[in-house]
């Protein structure tokens, strides 16, 4: 008998041996789609999910600006003058008026693919996502438009990636929806980093050794900001 037939038998012998009673609970709350229902449920409020994606991001080492959409090319300038990067990786699709601001800046567009050697050579790449998760602090990139292949967030040193509000959700079962599990998925919590036997931390080893994200924060109708007391 192989250790499958083996396995699958003593799970078949469990499953046997279940009250009939557990079977009639499970059957009146709704079975396996209630406790899915329940499991999809969010455990923070609507408001405090974008904070909560900036503080998560930031227990991961990653560093975080909040922006608005106005201010959004310049934060992207900002932070590539920051990081000293003379050229950058820029994914086809990514909206031109992000990158208004990067003058002095090399953009390396990836049609056709860039090479390794030149992906190594590039100070950094700038990114949109497909989805952010504000609880496990997860960013998901799709491949999709303004993302790129898989190699141009791996291979380059710096990751700066722009994080709409609208692309943020509590919890991964709200995240899953979003995305097409036929897609190359890269699921990205906070700069590659790895550590040995000895608990020694190095980061880079499977990624960026940085990751930046822009946080841009939802617009407020005319007439319904902070008007005070």
């Amino acid at each position: 008998m192989s250790s499958r037939t083996t396995v699958l038998a003593r799970i078949r012998a469990a499953l046997e041996a279940v009250p009939g009673g557990e079977a009639a609970d499970e059957a009146s709350s709704g079975g396996r789609g209630g406790a899915d229902a329940a499991y999809r449920q969010a455990h923070v409020l609507p408001h405090e999910v974008l904070p909560l994606l900036a503080e998560s991001l930031r227990d991961y080492k990653a560093v975080v600006h909040e922006v608005t959409q106005d201010e959004l090319p310049r934060a992207v300038a900002d932070a590539v003058r920051r990081r000293g990067c003379e050229r950058v990786v820029v994914p086809p699709g990514l909206p031109a008026v992000w990158t208004t601001g990067l003058v002095d800046t090399e953009l390396l567009d990836d049609t056709p693919p860039l090479t390794i050697d030149q992906l190594d050579s590039a100070d950094g790449t700038v990114t949109a996502c497909a989805v952010a998760i504000a609880e496990t602090g997860t960013i998901v990139l799709d491949a999709g438009e303004g993302q790129g292949r898989r190699a141009l967030t791996l291979v380059p040193d710096y990751h700066l990636c722009i994080v709409r509000a609208d692309q943020v959700v509590a919890s991964v079962p709200q995240a899953l929806p979003r995305l097409d599990a036929r897609r190359p998925l890269t699921w990205i919590s906070g700069p590659s980093a790895t550590s040995d036997i000895e608990l020694d931390r190095v980061e880079g080893v499977h990624g960026p050794r940085t990751l930046e994200v822009l946080l841009v924060l939802p617009e407020v109708p005319e007439g319904r900001g902070d008007s005070g007391p």
